[in-house]
């Protein structure tokens, strides 16, 4: 296992020379964030595993594998947190309209909307 992964990390680096920046090689998926909830979840476990790695005094080849497939996880973390950021947005701007508007109902609907999701996005506090 440690021979293949040291293997497959010096023929992504070859390759990784070779391409230019629209032709970057993509041959990991990495963890898939299909929530919010996971999203985080992913966040938190892969940056910690980064952190590991670039703590280290030096990094082998076999260390920029690792972290090459790490960011495949965090990109994708990233992208459901801009995904669920978008959104969110939209439901606030809509509360901040609404409240322009003096439209009572959308505004306490959308705000309520707008403080679920959010408070997805917050720490638990401890009760």
């Amino acid at each position: 296992m440690q021979y293949r992964r040291l293997a497959a990390g010096m023929a992504m680096l070859m390759c990784s020379t070779l391409a230019s920046a629209e032709t970057r090689p993509d041959h990991y998926h990495g963890q898939s964030a299909e929530s919010l909830e996971q999203a985080l979840q992913n966040l938190d476990l892969y940056n910690a595993k980064l952190q590991q790695v670039v703590n280290k005094a030096e990094l082998t080849i076999e260390d920029m594998v690792l972290v090459h497939e790490l960011t495949y996880s965090l990109e994708n973390a990233l992208q459901r947190l801009d995904l669920e950021l978008g959104n969110l947005a939209e439901t606030l701007e809509e509360v901040h309209v609404g409240s322009e508007q003096a439209k009572t109902e959308l505004v306490r609907a959308k705000a309520r909307a707008y403080l679920q999701h959010s408070a997805r996005l917050l720490p638990k506090k401890a009760d």
